[in-house]
């Protein structure tokens, strides 16, 4: 992993997010939707990490450099601690808000401790805003690769509960950040700075979605 990439990256990266798009006064809805909580940890580590405590500290890195960095997002999450939401609930919630985004976080896990990398999900079967959610998917695969170092493995499309409720009020994803069942990315996950940058990288994709145009 780029371990001083990632570093530099916080460096140059809080200034640039200061630059972007709508007003703090009407910013664009984002939901951000840390998968699983409560009773359902999720992926479990090769030493014992959780999936839902690292896409939770994502997804408050994500509110708290927003909120620091007095960016062009308003951002909600479907669960702000350690407790299970139904599927329903999370997907009603953008419905709620009117949504212009919504992007499902995940770790994935494998038999095969070797898997790595990034895999950023559309839903199927639509073609109500399956274009921006493709250039919102390709971005974020991208970005976590050209600054981060983390293996791209592209964009494919699932028939996920979240996207499918979702995909009908705005653009849609949902990102498996890596492998848990890998060592060396659980490694990766398990560091702060790991966290602010993978936080950075999605919210500075975020804004450059919606500084290209992308709101509804």
């Amino acid at each position: 992993m780029r371990n001083a990439l990632s570093i530099l990256f916080l460096i140059t990266l809080v200034t640039h997010v200061l630059s972007f798009g709508q007003s703090a006064s009407n910013p664009f809805v984002v939901v951000i939707d840390p998968g699983h909580g409560g009773d359902d940890s999720g992926a479990i580590g090769t030493h014992g990490i959780l999936e839902k405590d690292i896409v939770l500290k994502v997804a408050q890195e994500m509110v708290r450099l927003n909120r620091e960095t007095d960016g062009a997002l308003g951002l909600y999450l479907t669960r702000y601690s350690d407790t299970l939401i139904s599927l329903s609930d999370r997907t009603g919630l953008a419905k709620a808000l009117k949504a212009e985004a919504y992007v499902s976080i995940h770790c994935n896990q494998a038999h095969r401790m070797e898997a790595q990398g990034i895999e950023v999900f559309l839903p199927m079967d639509t073609e109500r805003f399956t274009e921006a959610s493709l250039q919102l998917a390709n971005a974020i695969g991208l970005n976590l690769n050209h600054y981060l170092g983390l293996k791209d493995r592209g964009v494919k499309a699932a028939n996920f509960q979240v996207l499918r409720e979702t995909v009908q009020v705005c653009p849609s994803i949902l990102v498996e950040l890596g492998f848990l069942s890998n060592g060396v990315e659980e490694e990766y996950f398990s560091k702060r700075t790991s966290i602010m940058a993978m936080a950075l990288v999605l919210l500075e994709t975020l804004n450059d979605f919606f500084d290209e145009g992308n709101s509804q």
